[in-house]
């Protein structure tokens, strides 16, 4: 073991490092549901916070208490009573609220208070602030229906928020929220989340939820985890899903996600509480475990048009003639514009890529991916091949191949795999360079 430890430590402990960096200073709402609490998971889940907070990050520690005010409302012979998923919150029901809302204070607290040797709170010293941050409106009398002291949130303090997560403490809200009046109403973990997230113009949202994230096929209870949603798709799925009742509903988490995007937030997260670790997995590695929406402007992150050509033909020139692209004339591109994906900023084209596809075998060649040596090192290039591999699953593709003389190393880092020439599509073969030597990877989508 002490001889394969460093291998493999080192070189993991140096790919992270960009994300330590990335992140470092940058603002997280992460909201946990109840069941994580009541799944045993909420120790291990606060080290894993814990761990975050000593990387630098900013954060805000959401709870929800579905389960727990459920069980609370059992003992008391008192039946759970929901509206299109909501809570009727009665007077039995608050008070219930309120003491599950109390006991799992408490054990948060607690948990954030633990320092024990050899474990990842050792040395760790996590401030938590709690308050009342929040201010609440009844939800009202909804298709005759009283909700009573169920609310929204009508207003979050974010200077004040902003102002404890600045001197590194952890702020802790609670599905609370009061009057102006002093009325307490009870709220849902996810809109007070949200909220919290868009006051803040927050860097990340994280929902820590029952549900492993949004499948690809929503037929198929088998197919793999979408692990990125532009905004824009996000927006379509919705329209086509049902109005959310349960956490479990495919809609319920994501209608979440995209308000926050809307509403600023840049990066909006469904992982799994199931999967140990996995927030940090989603934080820190590079394809993640759930499912994120981003907010990608269309404007910026797009499919390429004829107006593009002259842009992509400046772009690339200068790797034409320096060997790095293979030359192509500005017919060819016109030919191809439908395949091409560009990022555009204030009409200036500075990163491109091909998907050509070769439907017999069920795969692509991404070909001229390239970006702006003024833009390099942003990640415009793995936003650009995210797209690109978008593209070929919704084309029912299985994998995409590349054919480098430089980057080599690059696509490896990115799941991509070295294969013999002998693996090309017939009619890629009998235009493969063999003075060239391009080196030939693949990638499963």
């Amino acid at each position: 073991m002490s001889l394969v430890f460093p291998h493999t430590f080192v070189p993991w402990f140096r790919a992270v490092a960009p994300y330590i960096h990335a992140y470092h200073g940058k603002t997280f709402v992460v909201a946990m549901a109840g069941e994580l609490v009541s799944a045993g998971k909420l120790n291990v889940f606060i080290q894993d916070l814990s761990i975050l907070h000593a990387m630098g990050i900013k954060l805000v520690l959401v709870h929800g208490f579905r389960p727990q005010v459920n069980e609370q409302l059992r003992t008391k012979g008192h039946t759970s009573r929901f509206h299109h998923g909501l809570r009727i919150t009665d007077a039995v029901a608050l008070d219930c609220a309120q003491e599950a809302a109390g006991q799992l204070r408490f054990e948060i607290e607690a948990a954030f208070s633990q320092g024990l040797p050899n474990t990842p709170m050792a040395n760790a010293t996590v401030r938590v602030v709690s308050g009342n941050f929040l201010t609440a409106r009844p939800v009202g009398i909804v298709d005759g229906v009283d909700f009573i002291h169920s609310g929204v949130v009508r207003k979050v303090d974010g200077t004040a928020i902003r102002k404890a997560i600045d001197i590194g403490a952890l702020v802790l809200l609670s599905p609370f929220g009061f009057s102006p009046t002093g009325e307490a109403f009870n709220l849902t973990m996810e809109h007070v989340a949200t909220s919290t997230a868009i006051a803040l113009q927050a860097d990340k949202l994280l929902f820590l939820t029952e549900v492993p994230g949004i499948q690809e096929d929503l037929n198929d209870p088998e197919s793999p985890i979408d692990t990125e949603l532009a905004l824009a798709d996000a927006k379509r799925l919705l329209a086509r899903l049902p109005i959310p009742t349960q956490p479990t509903d495919t809609a319920f988490y994501l209608s979440h996600c995209v308000k926050a995007c809307e509403g600023g937030v840049e990066r909006s997260h469904i992982l799994p509480f199931g999967v140990d670790g996995a927030i940090l997995q989603e934080v820190f590695t590079h394809d993640g475990i759930g499912t994120m929406v981003v907010d990608e402007k269309l404007e910026s992150l797009r499919e390429a048009t004829s107006d593009d050509v002259g842009g992509i033909v400046a772009l690339i020139e200068p790797f034409e003639r320096d060997g790095t692209l293979v030359k192509r004339n500005r017919n060819e591109i016109e030919r191809d514009i439908a395949s091409y994906t560009v990022i555009e900023h204030d009409g200036v084209i500075f990163g491109c890529a091909a998907l050509h596809v070769y439907p017999e075998s069920r795969t692509a060649e991404m070909a001229a991916l390239t970006i702006s040596p003024q833009v390099q090192g942003q990640g415009d290039g793995e936003r650009i091949l995210k797209r690109i591999e978008q593209r070929a699953r919704s084309l029912g593709l299985d994998s995409i191949f590349v054919l480098t003389t430089r980057t080599m190393h690059w696509f490896i880092k990115r799941g991509f795999q070295p294969v013999d020439p002998n693996w090309l599509p017939e009619p890629r073969k009998r235009k493969y360079n063999w003075d060239r030597r391009s080196q030939i990877l693949v990638k499963k989508v």
